[in-house]
């Protein structure tokens, strides 16, 4: 008789990324779907370290083929649609600071990567000003991996809520 009871193949719950969710929202709903960190998910993928800087939205240097073929196949979400969390090539991002159209995130709650675009101050959808922090304590917004509930860490403001103070454009 074997000495082995358990016997059973590493299992990944799969989560699968938004229309237009930013990669640092994605990588913290994955991360809290499988109790791991962005460190554990790196070493796992074989790509190291670089994904806890992805999470922070950098992503200098950009992601290469082979990093996001890795990270897809251990997540087990189609290159493709890993692919739709970053920016295209040619759109400077702004990892700083954290951009918000409450409007949006009422709507469905998570954030887009088209808030971090260098040059996006507004939202199309709702011409609407994106906030970059809490309208109640002005605490600037964490990264999107970690919005847990979806509200200002420091005065606990719901981000939906911040949608009544935000500027028409």
């Amino acid at each position: 008789m074997s000495n082995e009871i358990y016997n059973f193949e590493a299992w990944i719950n799969t989560v699968e990324p938004l229309p237009g969710e930013s990669i640092s929202h994605f990588l913290g709903r994955f991360e809290r779907a499988n109790l791991l960190t962005g460190y554990q998910i790196g070493k796992e993928a074989g790509v190291g370290a670089i994904v806890t800087r992805w999470k922070k939205l950098y992503l200098n240097p950009f992601p290469t083929q082979q990093e996001l073929e890795a990270l897809a196949k251990f997540i087990e979400v189609e290159v493709e649609k890993l692919t739709e969390t970053l920016p295209s090539k040619s759109i400077t991002m702004k990892p700083r600071p954290i951009k918000l159209c409450a409007a949006c995130y009422g709507e469905q709650p998570y954030h887009r990567i088209e808030w971090q675009f260098k040059e996006k101050m507004k939202c199309d959808r709702h011409q609407l000003r994106l906030l970059t922090k809490c309208t109640n304590c002005e605490t600037p917004f964490p990264i999107p991996a970690d919005w847990v509930q979806g509200e200002c860490p420091h005065c606990f403001l719901p981000f939906a809520t911040m949608a009544k103070r935000q500027k028409r454009c």
